[in-house]
């Protein structure tokens, strides 16, 4: 598997209802859906290996939260290395930039994540206390004066570090806002053999943007299988009719 350069790409794990948020999107829910399966752990390292950075919105970082980090070798540290050299072939020294996008200013400073450092882009009300309150590790940027952020201000941030390679590991609200500005080049899914209900607090894929009678169209490129979980590969930019994988 080989990541373009210059491609935004997404990420997500979904069960086979369709569940990839639980509780309003509060709980760590990657890891319940997938089961914590092996194979979707070293695909996570893999997207993150390529990237120049990894976009989150506030919500998804918070329910992650604790010791997380959003790093190729956090999520399956048995090939650290081989990461390491992939992005030492692709000129990437450093980890990939965590990127957070946040309406308000409600982030807990103790995150294991920001203290390490990360580029947090919020609204010009927000980004006062945000530059008070957390780790001088990070990156305090204003880009909007209203909530939501519009995405065309987040791309102009990244660009402006030279962040072209980006993987979006959500939420359910940044995805779909991404995809309704046509951002999004490819979507990796794993789809976890669980099904999870919906009482209401359970979110799918998007959240928050409707598409109604012109859906979104995509172009399935690979399917992968590691026991019962599916990995599949879209392209969601300009999909043609038929292609390779």
């Amino acid at each position: 598997m080989a990541i373009p350069e210059g491609s935004v790409y997404a990420n997500f794990v979904s069960s086979i209802d369709g569940i990839v948020a639980l509780e309003g999107g509060t709980a760590p829910s990657g890891g319940i859906i997938s089961g914590r399966n092996e194979a979707d752990r070293f695909v996570m390292g893999l997207l993150r290996a390529f990237a120049d950075a990894v976009l989150v919105g506030a919500g998804t970082f918070r329910a992650e939260g604790g010791k997380a980090l959003w790093t190729p070798d956090y999520i399956f540290p048995a090939a650290a290395e081989s990461f390491a050299e992939l992005r030492r072939a692709l000129k990437r020294e450093q980890p990939p930039r965590l990127v957070i996008v946040a309406g308000s200013d409600d982030l807990e400073p103790s995150e294991r994540a920001l203290e390490i450092g990360a580029l947090v882009l919020t609204t010009t009300a927000s980004a006062q206390r945000l530059r008070t309150i957390l780790p001088k590790a990070c990156e305090v940027r204003a880009i909007s004066d209203t909530d939501p952020i519009d995405v065309d201000a987040i791309f102009e941030a990244l660009r402006a570090d030279g962040y072209r390679t980006i993987l979006s590991e959500g939420g359910p609200q940044l995805f779909g806002e991404l995809v309704g500005k046509n951002r999004v080049d490819e979507l990796f899914l794993t789809v976890s053999p669980v099904v999870e209900g919906q009482s209401g607090q359970s979110f799918g894929l998007i959240r928050g943007v409707d598409f109604g009678r012109t859906p979104k169209r995509s172009r399935l490129r690979s399917v992968r299988r590691h026991e019962s979980h599916l990995f599949l590969r879209y392209q969601l930019t300009n999909p043609s009719p038929s292609g390779g994988g």
